[in-house]
């Protein structure tokens, strides 16, 4: 075996150094014949042309195809970096859309702070919330106006729709605003168009409990909630929200105002009613006694005399 492996190694050694040269000798005469700076090579490199290329485009598709995926490589890059600057560029508009939208959503709650129909005698002061408790089991805020402006504790406060809560605590600069949700919040409410009156009692969920309600049978889904003003803790005829049947089947108030976006506050000045201290002011006062009258009736007692003596 080793033997024939020898002689066919001797045999093809020969006819491989052959073809080399033959190669060799032909790519240095294509070399020579392009070289040649003559009229009649030139003619014949041209029918060489001619004859040859034309039998060779098989040969060019694979080249042509490397080629345009050379360019098409070079576009892709570009496209991508184009991409990228895009994708910056769109990264930075988002960002000045969302300050846009906060404007915006800023603007149209100072605008529904304008638009609120309240009471001709009640004034107001209007604060931003810089803080809230953070805590699951106690629902307040805390606004930027206090002594300085006049708070007092019990006032009510509301954003551009509905009531919130009441001031709870009221400092130099600041106060606290327990929310209507918060577990000690309790208001009497005056439930549309029924008329019935309930107290709106927060259980730290997002819609109250109605609890005291006079007739429930007369109250449905959807009714208009308002403050009553019994006792004189919240303006009569303030919007708190509509009622709703709750998982439990209780009865709840989803409220108007949007506690998820609590950022500017109305403080509701409340009108300082005269106390009564009098009991007798409430009666209705004395009918005058009736003038004497100096004139004489037409008929006098005398000439009531005369006409029965004359009778």
């Amino acid at each position: 075996m080793a033997k024939d492996r020898n002689k066919s190694e001797n045999f093809t050694r020969p006819i491989r150094r052959i073809l080399i040269g033959l190669l060799l000798f032909f790519l240095f005469a294509i070399f020579l014949l392009w070289r040649i700076d003559s009229p009649r090579v030139e003619r014949l490199r041209a029918q060489l042309i001619d004859q040859i290329v034309p039998s060779f485009e098989w040969a060019m598709v694979p080249v042509t195809a490397v080629a345009n995926m050379f360019s098409d490589f070079e576009s892709y890059q570009r496209i991508y970096e184009q991409n990228q600057e895009l994708r910056r560029e769109l990264q930075q508009m988002k960002a000045w859309k969302e300050a846009a939208l906060q404007l915006e959503q800023k603007n149209a709650r100072l605008l529904d702070l304008n638009n609120v129909r309240l009471d001709p005698l009640l004034t107001f002061v209007t604060g931003v919330v810089v803080a809230d408790s953070g805590s699951p089991f106690r629902q307040s805020v805390l606004v930027n106006v206090g002594e300085r402006d006049g708070i007092k504790d019990g006032w009510a406060t509301m954003d551009g729709i509905g009531l919130v809560g009441r001031i709870s605590g009221v400092g130099r600069n600041t106060a606290r605003v327990i929310l209507l949700t918060d577990s000690n919040s309790r208001i009497p409410v005056t439930i549309q168009p029924s008329g019935q009156h309930a107290l709106l009692a927060g259980d730290n969920t997002s819609a109250p409990l109605l609890d005291l309600l006079e007739n429930p049978e007369l109250v449905r889904p959807g009714d208009r909630v308002v403050s009553s003003g019994v006792g004189g803790v919240f303006p009569s005829g303030q919007l708190v929200g509509q009622v709703a049947e709750g998982p439990d089947k209780r009865l709840r108030v989803l409220l108007a105002a949007d506690y998820e976006r609590l950022e500017f506050l109305r403080v509701l000045r409340s009108r300082e009613y005269d106390e009564i201290t009098d009991p007798g002011g409430l009666l209705a006062p004395e009918t005058p006694p009736a003038p004497e009258s100096d004139e004489e009736s037409p008929l006098s007692a005398d000439g009531v005399t005369g006409t029965l003596d004359n009778g």
